[in-house]
This record gives structure tokens, sequence and C-alpha cells, in this order.
């Protein structure tokens, strides 16, 4: 029951939707009615700058950490408590009881948890993404082959007994959930249409 209860409450925290709110304090009003339609950092940077990608960026990630936190709290004495916590709180970014169980892509919300549940895992996949951001400017890209690097890198550390297994599974399971929100990206970045970072938004 613990950790039901812990998923629930990090499923709530993950369902916060940041850049929603942020969107709309900046003027621009309901984010999803502007260029790719989602509430995520990069979308934000497009329709409203670069103050607010920020600051949904930062709240993001930090929802992540606290709901692992807040589910490996209540789920005290289970070692599965974090685990679950932060594969519930990607799902509710994903799928925000808030929004309609619409959301985000899981990215920041999924850096913020599973920089709290894997660290070292994190790290080199997190070069992973700044360098292919950095040479392609897609930022999709770089995410989707830095959320495939985590749980590759935390079941090499999980063999070496510095991670436990649940926390290799919970990595899998966000990296499936990055992936599978990013199909419409992965089309257009097979076929040449992709937004690099810098270009404006349309409208949704």
């Amino acid at each position: 029951m613990t950790l039901l209860s812990g998923a629930v409450v990090a499923y709530l925290v993950g369902a916060i939707p940041v850049g929603f709110l942020v969107a709309r304090a900046f003027g621009v009003g309901d984010i999803r009615r502007h260029g790719s339609g989602n509430i995520g950092m990069t979308n934000v940077l497009r329709t409203a700058g670069k103050t607010p990608a920020i600051l949904t960026l930062a709240g993001d990630v930090v929802k992540g950490a606290l709901a692992v936190v807040a589910g490996g709290m209540i789920a005290a004495g289970d070692p599965a408590g974090p685990a679950v916590a932060a594969a519930a709180a990607v799902i509710g970014n994903c799928w925000s009881v808030f929004l309609g169980f619409r959301g985000g892509k899981g990215v920041a919300t999924g850096l913020g948890a599973l920089l709290w549940l894997v660290p070292l895992a994190v790290l080199p996949a997190a070069l992973v993404f700044v360098v292919v951001v950095a040479t392609t400017r897609y930022i999709s890209l770089g995410s989707l082959l830095g959320a495939i690097g985590v749980p590759v890198v935390a079941l090499v550390l999980a063999a070496r007994g510095i991670y436990p297994q649940v926390s290799v599974v919970a990595a899998l399971v966000i990296a499936v959930i990055i992936v599978a929100r990013h199909h419409e990206n992965i089309a257009r970045l097979r076929n040449g249409t992709e937004r690099r970072l810098g270009q404006a938004a349309k409208a949704a």
C-alpha cells in the first residue's frame, strides 16, 4: 500500500504542468495552441523565449527529483519505492491529470528523476545529449540518444552492485516512454523536416 501511495504522490507531482503555467505567466496563453503544441522546454523556448524556457526546464527537473524523494519517503523501507516513483513522475508529466491526460514528452522530468535515482548513469548520457545537440542542433535527437543511454549505463553499474536492478527497470521504462512520446519527432528526423534549435515555431 505504501508503494502504491508513493507512486500516486509521485504521479501528481510529475503531473504539475510547469511549461503550461510558465507560458501563461509570460502572456503566451495556452502553450498547447502554439508551435508543436507541447508543454515542454523546447516549445516554450520557440514560442516564449529563453527565460520562460529556462524556468520550464528547471521546474520540470526539480519536480522529477522531488517526486522520487516524496515517493521514496512514503514507501520507506521498500527499495522499489524510488524507482516506481521515478517512472510514475514521468507518466504524470506525459499524461497529466491536470491537462486532461495530455502533457509533455518526459525528458526534463525524467532527467530530474534519474539524476536522483541513478546519477552516475545520467552523467555520460547527458554528455551524449550535449554533444549531439551541439553538432546537429536537434534537441529531439539528443534527448532520444540520452534517454536510451541511461538504462544501458545503469545496467552496467548494476552489474557492479552500484545500483539495484529495479532502478535499471525504472530507467528502461522511462526511456521507452520518452522514445514513444517522440514518435512524431522520429518521423520528422527520418524525412528531414525536424526543426533545429533556434528555428522559430509555427502555429500548432
